[in-house]
């Protein structure tokens, strides 16, 4: 089996594996399980994430290239490696949108615009979860309810930053600095798409309008021509 055909048999399962996870991680976190459906939730959690270690082993096995394919892929191994990056593996669910708009969108620009508008929202939403699971408890905490760590989550993402609410703790720090990272990545990637679409539009202008001078050359040669030729000269 080829590592293409691995992924092809996976995509679906890995998203529904992502799509789980995220489900039941926003249970425990809004919830605040405890007991016997704390531990329910926590092997659906562990469950969800052997999937991913599995489907990580496999790849790196069916690559052709083992050592270019690992260095290449060292985001993976660390989403997988250290648990509290675990749901960034939910990025996953982007794949889901490419499923479902297959060939449809003919226009690279609507896809990428479905993509970052699809990647915002689930940054935001797991951003929220995360920063509320782990400032929510910390003595001096400012961010405790749903409410304000989506705030937070929405005006980081944007790098706005009114810094009303802000994390206290080392691991809110780095959940914020991953936020910061992928709001001025989206950013970038919306400025991008905006700069190619105003590039292509002028040239399709630029060559509209060569288009419309060749013609009209054409044309005034055609009439020299026949003037040429009601005077009778050669």
């Amino acid at each position: 089996m080829t590592q293409t055909r691995w992924k092809q048999l996976t995509e679906w399962p890995l998203t529904a594996s992502a799509v789980l996870f995220l489900a039941t991680y926003a249970i425990e976190v809004l919830a605040q399980l405890e007991g016997a459906p704390q531990r329910v939730a926590e092997t659906i959690i562990n469950l969800t994430w052997l999937i991913f270690v599995v489907d990580y082993i496999v790849t790196l096995t069916l690559a052709e290239e083992r050592w270019r394919w690992f260095y290449r892929h060292l985001f993976d191994l660390a989403v997988i490696a250290l648990p509290a990056l675990r749901p960034l593996r939910l990025l996953r669910l982007v794949t889901l949108v490419r499923i479902l708009q297959g060939r449809a969108g003919s226009a690279f620009r609507g896809r990428v615009a479905t993509y970052v508008a699809t990647t915002t929202a689930l940054l935001i939403f797991v951003a929220s979860l995360a920063i509320l699971d782990t400032e929510r408890h910390a003595p001096g905490a400012l961010i405790t309810t749903f409410g304000d760590a989506l705030w937070w989550a929405f005006v980081t993402i944007t790098t706005v930053g009114y810094g009303d609410l802000y994390p206290i703790t080392a691991t809110g720090r780095l959940i914020a600095a991953g936020v910061m990272l992928g709001g001025i990545a989206l950013i970038g990637v919306v400025t991008a798409t905006l700069a190619s679409w105003i590039v292509e539009n002028v040239a399709k202008r630029d060559v509209e309008s060569q288009a419309a001078t060749q013609r009209e050359v054409a044309e005034l040669e055609d009439e020299i021509r026949l003037l040429r030729s009601e005077l009778g000269r050669p």
